[in-house]
């Protein structure tokens, strides 16, 4: 079965299997997390906050990330990181447990994740070529989208209905937990430990070089600057979201749940359709309507009042935003060198998440001011301009390719 294809190759059950157990407790930290400050403090300008410090290190610290996956076999780097995610879980279930948790804890906690955050995506990304043929990337990128959005469908429904029942606490045990499961499975992998020989090149050097490709190379940089605009404007609602379960659908923590749950399915739809892909045909006009159509759907979503008509315009909204995130994946993978890939990776996590705190401050600070359905209408407003900035480019990015 065509989406299936990369399953076949050890090396890459073990890496999809261990990541999917551990998404699905990041998804329910997450979540848990985001209640958790909600419930201290009721406060929209702090959701932004968190969401700042815990993805600010993505834009700073990235680079660093990806020199380190081109100089170091990415297998190891990304164990050590996984490892180093287990502790913080497991910092942030104890203190949660005994009653000892503060904002201040929240917020240094998630600064921390994001710093191990900015060395593990770009190794964690670029390893996966590593591990299949090249003929099946196309289907194990997107294969990853569904497996993250399988994730983002069963962890925040899990954790909605944890948090309202037990309390956030168990949210952050199990994700402590699931980190082994995919600490494990890279420690099985057969997998030589190759890296590129760079003895005569000073880090300084490595890092500007990647930079260099990716400025000079026009469609990665079309593809990463519409990225970067879907993440500081739309993506950013995801901070927002207990405001709209709580305050404006009236639904509490299941409802945020089942909300973030709604996004899941249709993510996992869209990361299906694109794993049925044979090639790269077609992947320009992809990115380009998976930005409107996100924008859109997220423009209606913020003026729904009626919980269940939120929750179905979220599965589209969903279908088109791993649409136009996965397509964009494949396409910078596909159009990068071997050994240019971890710094080239580290460009697109750069404008996927490092680009995201400062969507998250806005959308708080916005919010507190002008409210969440503004907010989030406006986001969505900027992102279907975008996507039809960049399908008017489409052409010159076809003759550049």
């Amino acid at each position: 079965m065509l989406p299936l294809r990369p399953l076949a190759f050890r090396n890459y059950r073990l890496f999809f299997f261990g990541q999917l157990i551990s998404l699905m407790g990041t998804w329910m930290q997450s979540v848990a997390q985001q209640w958790l400050v909600y419930r201290l403090t009721g406060s929209a300008a702090l959701l932004g906050i968190v969401g700042f410090l815990g993805q600010l290190p993505m834009l700073i610290l990235t680079p660093l990330g990806g020199v380190l996956a081109d100089r170091f076999p990415k297998r190891n780097i990304v164990t050590v990181t996984q490892t180093f995610f287990m502790l913080l879980a497991f910092v942030l279930a104890l203190l949660t447990l005994t009653n000892h948790v503060r904002v201040w804890h929240i917020l240094l906690l998630a600064l921390l994740f994001g710093i191990v955050n900015a060395v593990d995506v770009p190794a964690r990304q670029s390893l996966v070529p590593e591990l299949i043929p090249k003929d099946v990337l196309v289907n194990a990128i997107a294969l990853n989208s569904a497996m993250f959005n399988l994730a983002r469908i069963v962890g925040p429904a899990i954790a909605g209905i944890l948090v309202a029942v037990i309390g956030e606490v168990w949210c952050f045990f199990a994700n402590a937990a699931s980190y082994l499961a995919v600490i494990a499975g890279l420690l099985m992998m057969d997998l030589p430990n190759t890296v590129n020989d760079v003895s005569r090149i000073s880090p300084v050097q490595h890092l500007l070089e990647g930079f260099r490709f990716v400025v000079r190379t026009k469609p990665i940089l079309k593809i990463l600057l519409l990225l970067g605009l879907v993440s500081v404007m739309g993506m950013s609602y995801t901070v927002l979201m207990p405001i709209f379960a709580d305050q404006i659908l009236r639904a509490g923590p299941k409802g945020l749940g089942i909300l973030m749950a709604a996004s899941g399915v249709g993510a996992f739809a869209g990361a299906l359709a694109l794993a049925m892909k044979r090639d790269i045909s077609g992947l320009g006009k992809r990115v380009a309507f998976g930005a409107v159509g996100f924008g859109a759907c997220l423009t209606l979503f913020a003026y729904s009042r009626n919980f269940w008509l939120s929750a179905l315009l979220l599965v589209p909204s969903g279908f088109c935003m791993v649409t136009q995130m996965a397509s964009s994946n494949t396409l910078v993978q596909i159009l990068s060198p071997d050994e240019l890939r971890g710094r080239v990776m580290s460009a697109y996590a750069m404008m996927f998440m490092g680009m995201a705190p400062f969507g998250s401050l806005f959308a708080g600070t916005l919010a507190h001011w002008i409210g969440a359905t503004i907010t989030v209408s406006l986001g969505g407003i900027a992102c279907v301009i975008g996507g039809l900035l960049f399908a008017r480019k489409l052409p010159q990015l076809r003759a550049a390719t």
